[in-house]
């Protein structure tokens, strides 16, 4: 559907005047404590479910709460264009709140604050992700308002365990497969780049997690009768750890890098113009000399590069005072970030023979699996994204970054492999948002030009 630009104005002045409006329907929704974790609450996430099914349901979506062996979905449609199909995914549940006593206010009354010359939200589920995900339902709102229907045909996702490990949603996705499958997944739960930059992740690394266990003697032992004769387990792991790593800091497990592939240049180019000080991130850490691959820049380090990483590692007598023991067994967590087409079980297989070609004929080694999940890449040049950076560039007045993620969103993984979707990650928070931690906020305009992005995204993606 095509449409020109004084009926795209009209939709935004929509937007603008019904603010205050649109405010206090989040305020509905941030009063529900829907704390998915706890299950004195259950009643309370069935509650927020039921409202933002009524809200579609006002909206002319076909809405309805489903039942799930957790806490219910909210599935609703809007299909009645010929052309492209969105999924949009939000969720209503949000973290507890304790430690109560560090809010500054109420977290489930909420309220307009002022911080650092701007307005923001405050509430519990403020950012993450109520007010993420009425951004969308209030960008349809006024759309349908002012034009009488959406530019694509819209389904909507809205779960109630994300929270709580979301293991409710593999098997709803699963049972529902033909019924939410889209041209496009669309996620509103990651933040900008910066206050005044717009961002979309196209990249998110995966994940392996890897527990090894190096076992030599049959028990403690005695330092001072076994010492220099007897193998120590804590040795042979620090041996191993410390050969994960290369001089120049790269992974020196063979095969690593085999299916890493570099960044596209017109996304190096842009990182290089993005003001993101490597320097300044360290050092707000304490920290001043990037540790990764030499000859990468700490945004690639931290975004677009894999890494290696010891999470944890113990062996011997740990506690208070001193013991002279070799202890029997010594033990590590290890986990790496994969990005591109790095396959979890390949990475796996090679750190596992990385390890064991390491491991003295008298010790042996145990190995247990934390997850696994691949990375995700969205083609930087592709038709959807190319409408929705040049929407968020003209709402902003300011070039839309494309973003990597250093982290992994289960969700994302989900969509493509048990839908065939690729996702755009569409956020609209900033990093001091608080979320999980007392006096969560979300800046009023983030929430504003929130929605204004949302529906000129929608506009976008209508037109042909």
């Amino acid at each position: 559907m095509a449409d020109s630009s004084s009926s795209l104005d009209a939709v935004l002045a929509h937007v603008d005047a019904q603010l205050d409006d649109s405010v206090e329907r989040l305020f509905a929704l941030l009063r529900i404590a829907s704390i998915s974790t706890d299950p004195a609450y259950a009643g309370e996430c069935r509650k927020a479910a039921d409202w933002l099914a009524n809200e579609l349901d006002g909206l002319g979506f076909d809405a309805s709460v489903r039942p799930t062996e957790g806490h219910p979905m909210v599935v609703g449609h809007d299909k009645s264009q010929d052309g492209p199909s969105v999924l949009f995914y939000g969720h209503y549940d949000v973290q507890p709140v304790d430690p109560l006593s560090l809010w500054v206010h109420e977290p489930f009354e909420p309220a307009i604050g002022e911080e650092n010359g701007r307005k923001v939200i405050l509430a519990r589920g403020a950012s993450d992700d109520k007010g993420q995900l009425m951004t969308f339902v209030e960008a349809c709102r006024a759309y349908k308002a002012v034009r009488g229907a959406l530019p694509v045909n819209v389904t909507v996702l809205f779960e109630g365990e994300e929270e709580a490990g979301s293991r409710s949603l593999g098997p709803f996705l699963e049972a529902t497969a033909d019924e939410l499958k889209a041209d496009m997944a669309l996620v509103c739960d990651t933040d900008m780049w910066d206050s005044e930059t717009p961002s979309i992740v196209t990249m998110l690394r995966g994940l392996v997690g890897e527990e090894v266990v190096i076992t030599a003697a049959s028990r403690d032992l005695h330092s001072g009768m076994y010492g220099g004769a007897a193998r120590n387990p804590i040795q042979v792991l620090g041996d191993i750890v410390a050969s994960l790593r290369n001089s120049d800091g790269s992974v020196a497990i063979e095969g690593f890098y085999d299916d890493v592939a570099e960044l596209p240049a017109h996304v190096a180019e842009q990182w290089q113009r993005l003001p993101f000080d490597g320097a300044a991130y360290l050092g707000e850490v304490g920290l001043g000399e990037p540790a990764g691959e030499r000859g990468r820049s700490v945004l690639e380090q931290i975004t677009s590069r894999p890494t290696c990483e010891i999470n944890g590692i113990s062996g011997g007598y740990t506690g208070d005072g001193f013991k002279t023991v070799i202890p029997s067994q010594a033990s590590a967590k290890i986990s790496f970030r994969l990005v591109g087409n790095q396959d979890p079980a390949k990475i796996r297989e090679a750190f596992r023979a990385h390890v064991r070609a390491r491991v003295p004929a008298d010790c042996s080694v145990a190995f247990s699996s934390h997850g696994a999940s691949p990375a995700t890449t969205i083609p930087a040049d592709g038709t959807f994204v190319t409408k929705a950076l040049a929407a968020l560039t003209d709402e902003w007045n300011k070039e839309a970054a494309i973003a990597g993620s250093g982290g992994s969103i289960p969700i994302v993984g989900d969509f493509k492999r048990k839908l065939g979707m690729d996702s755009l990650l569409i956020g609209f928070a900033q990093t001091d948002d608080r979320i999980h931690s007392p006096n969560e906020k979300y800046n009023l305009e983030s929430y504003h030009r929130g929605i204004r992005s949302w529906v000129r995204i929608l506009d976008r993606f209508g037109q042909t």
